[in-house]
């Protein structure tokens, strides 16, 4: 199994919305992605609630069979349209995908 962790903050406003429609869009779009690929376990996507500095605005946890799954999913058209929005709205973004 492949553990996908994903964190993002966001622009105070950036493709014409202000960051709370922005992660909230992020979010929606996310969510939709739960069960693209066979191979694909849990899928939480979560806007953080915590206001310190250290903290980032939006996390994705996931998990995959393998890192094949993880790549199909990767590579997937609905994932890269999601991600290419992402990219557009955030201004930090950390990763990590480790074997469990």
């Amino acid at each position: 199994m492949i553990k996908h962790i994903v964190m993002w903050n966001f622009a105070d406003a950036a493709e014409g919305a202000d960051k709370a429609a922005n992660l909230a869009k992020a979010q929606a779009d996310l969510v939709a992605l739960r069960g693209l690929v066979p191979g694909m376990g849990t899928f939480e996507v979560a806007i953080g609630a915590d206001p310190f500095e250290h903290s980032y605005d939006l996390v994705l946890y996931s998990e995959f069979e393998s890192e094949a799954a993880l790549q199909a999913y990767a590579g997937h058209p609905r994932h890269v349209a999601v991600a290419q929005f992402i990219g557009k709205v955030r201004t930090a973004r950390a990763c990590m995908d480790y074997p469990a």
